[in-house]
C-alpha cells in the first residue's frame, strides 16, 4: 500500500487547486454548463457536448468533487451527479429543445450547490484528511480482499493449498498494474479523462465474464457429491489449467479494478494540499482493516461446510458481476463510448450498481436471465443424481468434521 502512495506522491497533477470552497467548484461548473447550453441554442452539437465533458472531467473529477461527494455524503449522489452530466449531453446530442436542456442543467446544479452546501460545513484538517484517506483504502479495497480470499478459500478446501502462492502472484502483478497504469495516465500518455473512464469500464466488463464463469463454477459444485466426483476426477489434488487460469484473472481483474481507482483517488487526495501524515496514517489503518478482514475471510470460509461455502461464494461472484456490468456500462457512457437512454422511474442503486439506462439494465437483465438459466441446469443435475451416493456422501462429510 506504501507502495501505491509514493507512486501517486510522485504524479500529483501540477497546479491542482485545493477544494477548500465547493462554492467555487460549483461555480465554475455552472459556467462551464451555461456555456454548453449556449453553445446547444447556436446548433454547434459536437461542442456544445465537448464542454459538458471539460467541465466534468477537468472540474468536477480533477478538483476532487466527486470522490468528496462519494466518501463524506453518498455514493449514491455521487452517480446522481454523474448521470445529471450524461443526461445533459444525451439531450444536446439528439437535438433536444432549449428548454429541456436547461431544465437538466438546473436540476444537476440544484444538487452541486446542495452538496456544496453541505461539504462547506464538514470538517477540514487532519482529522478530516485521515478520515478521507481512511474511507479511500477501505471503500475500494474491500470488494477486492473479499474475492481474493474466497478463491483462496476454495483452493484450500479443494486439496489445492500448494496454488494459493499463484493468486498472491496475481494480487502482487494486479497492484503492480494498477500503479503503472495510473502513472501512465496521468504522467507519460497524458490520456484524457474519457479515456480513463473507457478503460476502466473495459476492465470492469471484462471482469464480469471472469466473475459470471467462477460464480455458475462454484454454484454447480455445491451438492457435496458433485464435488466428491469432481475431485475424484481430478486425482485428489488438481485443477485443470482453465479453471486455474479462470481463479488467476478473476483475482488479477478484481485487485486491478480497486487499485486502479484507488491510485487515482489518492492523487485526487493528495492534489489538494493536504498533509501528507494524516493521509499515511489513514492508508495504513485502513489497510490493517483490509487485512483483519481477508484474516476472517480466509479462516471463516476454510471452516464453512462445502455447500454453505460454494454457495456463498459463487453468490458474492455473482453480486460482483452483476454491480460491475451496471458500472462498467456506466463507465463507458461517461467516457461518451456508449449512449445513455434514460428509462423513467428507476432509481439509482449504487450498491447494487443500478443505474436509470437501458443499456445498463439490459446487460443487467441479460445477467439474470443467464443465471436462471444456471440455476436450473444445476437443480436438474442435482435431481439426476444416483441414491447410491449417500454413503459417499456420509464419508465426505465425516472427513469435513475432522
Amino acid at each position: 500500500m506504501l507502495l501505491l502512495l509514493v507512486f501517486t506522491w510522485g504524479s500529483v497533477p501540477a497546479g491542482a487547486m485545493a477544494a477548500s470552497s465547493w462554492a467555487d467548484v460549483v461555480s465554475e461548473i455552472t459556467a462551464g454548463l451555461d456555456k454548453a447550453v449556449a453553445l446547444h441554442a447556436e446548433g454547434k452539437t459536437a461542442e456544445a457536448k465537448a464542454a459538458v465533458d471539460e467541465v466534468y472531467f477537468d472540474v468536477y473529477e480533477k478538483q476532487g468533487m466527486e470522490a468528496t461527494v462519494r466518501l463524506n455524503i453518498f455514493a449514491r449522489r455521487a452517480a446522481e451527479e454523474e448521470y445529471g452530466f450524461t443526461q445533459i449531453k444525451r439531450l444536446i446530442g439528439r437535438g433536444a429543445p432549449q428548454a429541456e436542456v436547461l431544465a437538466a442543467r438546473d436540476t444537476l446544479v440544484a444538487l452541486l450547490r446542495a452538496d456544496a452546501a453541505q461539504l462547506g460545513g464538514a470538517p477540514e484538517g487532519p482529522g478530516a484528511d485521515f478520515l478521507s484517506s481512511f474511507l479511500i483504502i477501505v471503500r475500494e479495497g474491500l470488494e477486492a480482499i473479499l474475492v481474493l480470499a474466497a478463491l483462496i478459500a476454495y483452493l484450500v478446501k479443494s486439496g489445492n493449498g500448494g496454488r494459493v502462492r499463484s493468486l498472491y502472484g496475481s494480487a502482487l502483478a494486479a497492484l503492480t498494474a494498477s500503479v503503472l497504469t495510473a502513472w501512465l495516465l496521468r504522467a507519460v500518455f497524458q490520456v484524457s479523462g474519457a479515456g480513463q473512464e473507457i478503460l476502466e469500464g473495459v476492465t470492469m466488463l471484462a471482469a464480469v465474464v471472469v466473475l459470471f464463469f467462477v460464480s455458475y463454477w462454484l454454484l454447480s459444485k455445491a451438492e457435496a457429491d458433485r464435488w466428491q466426483q469432481y475431485i475424484k476426477s481430478k486425482v485428489e489434488s488438481s485443477l485443470t489449467t482453465g479453471n486455474t487460469m479462470a481463479l488467476w484473472w478473476a483475482a488479477f481483474l478484481a485487485v486491478y479494478r480497486e487499485g486502479a481507482e484507488t491510485v487515482l483517488f489518492y492523487q485526487a487526495l493528495l492534489s489538494g494540499g493536504v498533509e501528507t501524515g494524516p493521509v499515511l496514517l489513514g492508508l495504513a489503518a485502513g489497510a490493517a482493516v483490509l487485512l483483519v478482514v481477508f484474516i476472517l475471510v480466509r479462516v471463516g470460509s476454510v471452516r464453512l461446510p462445502l455447500k454453505p461455502f460454494f454457495a456463498v461464494t459463487g453468490t458474492l461472484m455473482y453480486y460482483l458481476a452483476f454491480v460491475f456490468a451496471g458500472q462498467g456500462v456506466r463507465e463507458l457512457q461517461e467516457g461518451g463510448l456508449l449512449g445513455a437512454a434514460p428509462v423513467p422511474g428507476v432509481p439509482v442503486i449504487d450498491w447494487l450498481g443500478v443505474y436509470p439506462t437501458w443499456q445498463s439494465l439490459s446487460l443487467q437483465a441479460l445477467l439474470l436471465l443467464l443465471a436462471a438459466v444456471a440455476m436450473v441446469t444445476v437443480l436438474r443435475r442435482s435431481r439426476k443424481r444416483p441414491r447410491g451416493h449417500s454413503n459417499q456422501l456420509t464419508n465426505l462429510r465425516g472427513r469435513e468434521s475432522k
